[in-house]
């Protein structure tokens, strides 16, 4: 009843423990962005379909995956390597899509960030997620930190899934967020010529994601970010209720907010210092790829 998407790019250490708790469905596809380690051969050996296509921005990637056109079921779950999926998820999902009245668009699902052994309960930012899509209903907007778009209601989920993003250790967390505050960067010039935000719809907007627009907008047009954020994390979220790890989760969010605010200072005088999303992924071997850069690979 549900396929199962997972965007890769050198995950082939991650891969493993993501399949193996999706076992429980029939059509897992591995989505990879032309990775230069094992990723490919791990998911086959593992039995999952494999596609690659270059990677041209999140919001667009997310889309081409939800338009695969061997999707076996009417609803997709998206993973990334580092996610799992307990067991009580799993039998919850099942049972959401077999129950789902035909007005329902998405199911939105807490997520559990762990860091240093310890699950972030306090520091993290955004626990919910609209993870579980019913095809043909949703789309994704914004190339950073992207927004999906729902015909249809949002039902929430009541278990969690388990996220590990320093699994590969903090150096790896550190270089894919200096590729992720580049992007964010170019997408704050570029909505700030663009749009306004309304202080009434970042605080009371009823959609979720379109509050998170607004709020994000405000954000950006804040003075002291970083320091801004490292004290709305330790003491309003209460970060500092997860002892050493949420402390230093927060202080590596601010250092985040940082290079975002110096990269978005640094485009607005010379705008040629960055080049496409699709140029700030990690280097990529050339291959040869299929009409608008994809290759099947299924088993």
């Amino acid at each position: 009843m549900i396929s199962v998407i997972i965007l890769t790019l050198n995950e082939a250490a991650d891969l493993p423990g993501c399949l193996a708790s999706v076992t429980w469905s029939d059509d897992v596809h591995v989505f990879d962005s032309f990775s230069a380690d094992t990723t490919v051969a791990v998911a086959e050996g593992l039995g999952a379909r494999v596609t690659r296509r270059r990677f041209d921005g999140y919001a667009s990637h997310r889309n081409a995956a939800l338009a695969l056109p061997d999707l076996r079921h009417p609803w997709v779950l998206f993973l990334d390597a580092d996610e799992r999926v307990p067991q009580e998820l799993a039998v919850e999902c099942a049972r959401a899509v077999r129950d789902a009245a035909s007005d329902v668009g998405a199911f939105r699902m807490r997520r559990r960030d762990f860091f240093m052994g310890r699950w972030l309960k306090h520091a993290q930012l955004s626990p919910y997620f609209v993870r579980l899509q019913r095809r043909g209903r949703t789309r994704y907007e914004r190339e950073v930190n992207e927004v999906v778009k729902v015909d249809g209601r949002i039902v929430d989920l009541t278990q969690p899934f388990d996220h590990f993003p320093f699994s590969k250790g903090i150096g790896c967390w550190v270089e894919r967020h200096n590729r992720y505050s580049t992007m964010e960067a170019r997408c704050v010039v570029q909505s700030r010529a663009a749009t306004s935000f309304s202080l009434k719809a970042a605080l009371f907007a009823p959609d979720f994601n379109g509050r998170r627009v607004h709020q994000k907008a405000l954000f950006y047009n804040l003075p002291f970010r970083p320091a801004l954020k490292l004290i709305y994390m330790l003491f309003v979220r209460g970060a500092i209720l997860d002892g050493r790890p949420g402390c230093v989760y927060s202080l590596l969010q601010a250092m985040y907010e940082w290079l975002i605010v110096l990269k978005t200072e640094e485009i607005a005088r010379v705008p040629a210092v960055v080049g496409k999303p699709s140029d700030l992924r990690a280097p990529i071997p050339a291959a040869p790829s299929l009409a608008q850069g994809e290759e099947r690979m299924a088993k």
